[in-house]
């Protein structure tokens, strides 16, 4: 009997594998190697875990146990983790191989999952390395029985982040702070049998959120649907990996230009969703903005970005394709999206007099990474609750963060806070403030959350009492000397 394997113990085995790469190989590269093969080796000992079920049940048929309805994914011959290992000439060749062949027999599942990292560089990739690298892989059984699917997918995204502090500038294509992620699901509160759609989706990370939130509800995860689009192969193929890893079966991840040709369509309309979270690039140039004006799919509902920013492209289209009535949804932007002016400022307008916006969240600067400015969380709803309608409530969360050397942490207990603020939905001094619409015309639509929630401290405070006593004690005093003056000027027969 094999024993499992557990989280920290798998843990340091992917990031040993990942160790083994140093040198012929960038840090900012060892995701593309070392993801696919994770996968290829947990999907051979799956299936070998598949055949032994199946060949059981019938009494030793062979023939019965390779049938493709027995497995999770075909594995053509010769294409198997063991084949590979048996090579030790032109190793990455039988690797490239193994992949295009598996990809090739699962069309529909796995077709370029593997990514298009060229295996057959020998100045990177030495049969030696990949050897260690395949021997060391093949220490560890990551069959289901032997690593539940839950674990390996928790193993994997601390991969991720680990990869993340590697790349640091390039990882916010694909690594949004998890205490971040946590802190939209808890807010847009994913329900069984909904559609969960992140339109620049990275490495799946706000679409587990749903998974994991369904889960600490102790809902049925199976119900919900999750579907993204990434415009990067590695990344999308990461995504993809992630939601398998997890044992998760109904998801869509497309690889794909979001802003110039969205997957997720019928004809001219966009398919529509009951939850629509993002983390998109910030302040994307060149995002397709001579296209958008004439969009086929309508999603220029307030106005048309500049080529230069595209971060109100992204919200417009993750509005557009939210489900009627009810869809909900959380974008992560820039701060500065917040008060910029011009077409930017004309667009604000047009969504703050639809009434779309719920709420604004401040965050705290340098958490995310390749930018050290601050970020906000923006909440949209097609249709707010009665006591929120022609409302926006602002959250100044600025101050909640961690310092650190590089790059300051968001922690799950500053996440917290902000979902308690959230979920009261009042006026707190320093933290928050719910602005009518009219107060925020007088603002000329501008969001600026300081413009709205006002810091006075404690000092401060003391201050104000203080001026306000010393006014009355030298009223007081004022009142004293003027009827002195006046019995003076009485007793004198002056007045």
């Amino acid at each position: 009997m094999v024993d499992k394997v557990e989280l920290n113990e798998l843990e340091q085995y992917l990031w040993t594998a990942a160790n083994i790469l140093r040198g012929p190989i960038d840090n900012a590269d060892f995701k593309a190697y070392i993801f696919p093969l994770l996968f290829f080796k947990r999907i051979s000992d799956v299936y070998d875990e598949e055949y032994h079920k199946a060949l059981e049940e019938s009494d030793g048929d062979e023939e019965y146990a390779a049938f493709p309805e027995n497995h999770s994914f075909i594995i053509p011959d010769d294409t198997h983790w063991e084949d590979i290992r048996l090579v030790t000439k032109n190793v990455g060749q039988a690797i490239q191989y193994a992949f295009r062949s598996i990809e090739n027999a699962n069309p529909d599942l796995l077709y370029g999952i593997f990514g298009d990292v060229n295996w057959t560089n020998k100045n990177r990739l030495s049969d030696e390395l990949l050897i260690d690298l395949i021997e060391h892989f093949s220490t560890k059984n990551l069959s289901k029985k032997n690593v539940e699917p839950d674990v390996l997918g928790n193993a994997y995204e601390y991969l991720i982040k680990k990869f993340a502090d590697l790349t640091n500038r390039k990882a916010g294509e694909f690594y949004t702070p998890r205490a971040v992620v946590h802190l939209m699901g808890n807010i847009l509160k994913p329900q069984e049998r909904d559609t969960i759609y992140d339109p620049a989706c990275g490495s799946g990370g706000m679409l587990l959120e749903a998974y994991h939130y369904l889960k600490r509800q102790k809902q049925d995860v199976r119900t919900i649907k999750l579907y993204g689009q990434e415009k990067n192969l590695t990344t999308s193929a990461i995504a993809r990996i992630n939601l398998f890893l997890h044992g998760i079966e109904e998801f869509r991840i497309v690889k794909g230009d979001t802003l110039r040709n969205p997957a997720f369509h019928e004809g001219d309309s966009l398919s529509r969703f009951d939850v629509v979270i993002a983390n998109p690039p910030f302040s994307l140039k060149n995002w397709g903005a001579e296209r958008w004006a004439h969009d086929p799919f309508g999603r220029n509902i307030a106005g048309t970005p500049t080529d230069n920013n595209g971060d109100f492209a992204w919200v417009q289209h993750m509005i557009s394709s939210m489900t009627l009535p009810d869809g909900r949804m959380g974008i992560i932007l820039p701060h500065g999206a917040l008060f910029r002016g011009g077409v930017e400022g004309k667009i604000r307008k047009e969504l703050l007099e639809k009434d779309l916006l719920e709420t604004v969240i401040g965050l705290g600067p340098n958490l995310f990474y390749g930018t050290g400015i601050s970020a906000c969380i923006l909440i949209f709803k097609l249709t707010k609750e009665e006591s929120k309608r022609n409302k926006v409530y602002f959250i100044d969360g600025s101050e909640l963060f961690t310092k650190g050397r590089n790059q300051n942490f968001f922690r799950n207990e500053h996440a917290k806070q902000i979902l308690d603020w959230y979920n009261k939905y009042e006026d707190i001094e320093n933290y928050t403030k719910i602005a009518d619409l009219s107060e925020i015309e007088e603002n000329e639509f501008n969001l600026n959350i300081s413009r709205y929630v006002v810091k006075i401290d404690e000092e401060d405070k003391i201050t104000l009492e203080e001026a306000y006593n010393e006014m009355i004690e030298s009223q007081k005093e004022f009142e004293k000397s003027q009827e002195k003056m006046i019995q003076t000027l009485t007793k004198y027969k002056v007045l």
